[in-house]
């Protein structure tokens, strides 16, 4: 059976469990990193030297990284329609999928671990506004592309690039503090995605 390491409340190791909901994937999972068990010990290094969770047990394999991991799990229950086997429809959800890890990563330190949670050292007044504004400009454009394709980002079917995008946009109608403009199909989507029970279940639980 899979095997989750990684405490159910952070955000890398929530859009597995997401995934995993939507696959009906049975596994068993332990809660590891802050305020649970720690991730610099040998028991953990000796699984993922980093230190971080996700980790992914399956057998044998011992996967990290989260995107990694939601690749390896649609592949693995061969889910061509959330991770297709042509191409050039996979890269078009892999770039999503790269957005987030790349350009979000940034906004979300300044305006969720600085703004929000006031965490040092990202809650320097200059880290917060730049992350907000930065947090902000990314989904303007997250907007204007739903607005011109969709209903999904990859296209009309829900699909892996709309699970590392659907967190970050759950975290910034969640966060408070700062005005936001108006971005209606943004909001569609996010409506969208909330429809889905694993969604509900994972991502807007409650938890920013």
């Amino acid at each position: 059976m899979l095997k989750l390491l990684g405490r159910r409340n952070a955000y890398n190791v929530r859009k597995v469990l997401w995934l995993l909901d939507e696959l009906d994937l049975p596994f068993t999972q332990e809660d590891w990193g802050r305020g649970h068990r720690a991730t610099d010990i040998p028991e953990f290094l000796a699984l993922n030297p980093l230190g971080t969770v996700p980790v992914l047990l399956d057998g044998g394999e011992v996967l990290r990284e989260s995107h990694v991991i939601l690749r390896y799990l649609a592949a693995r229950q061969r889910a061509w329609s959330l991770y297709p086997e042509a191409l050039a429809a996979r890269a078009r959800v892999e770039a999503w999928m790269d957005w987030v890890a790349y350009d979000m990563t940034m906004p979300m330190r300044g305006a969720y671990l600085g703004g929000e949670l006031g965490l040092e050292p990202w809650n320097h007044p200059w880290c917060v506004e730049q992350g907000r504004a930065e947090y902000t400009r990314r989904m303007t454009q997250l907007d204007a592309a739903l607005a011109a394709g969709g209903p999904h980002l990859a296209g009309e079917a829900f699909t892996l690039a709309d699970i590392p995008a659907g967190f970050v946009v759950h975290r910034w109608f969640a966060m408070q503090g700062f005005a936001k403009p108006a971005l209606p199909a943004l909001d569609a989507y996010y409506e969208r995605l909330s429809a889905r029970p694993a969604y509900r279940r994972n991502i807007r639980n409650g938890l920013v």
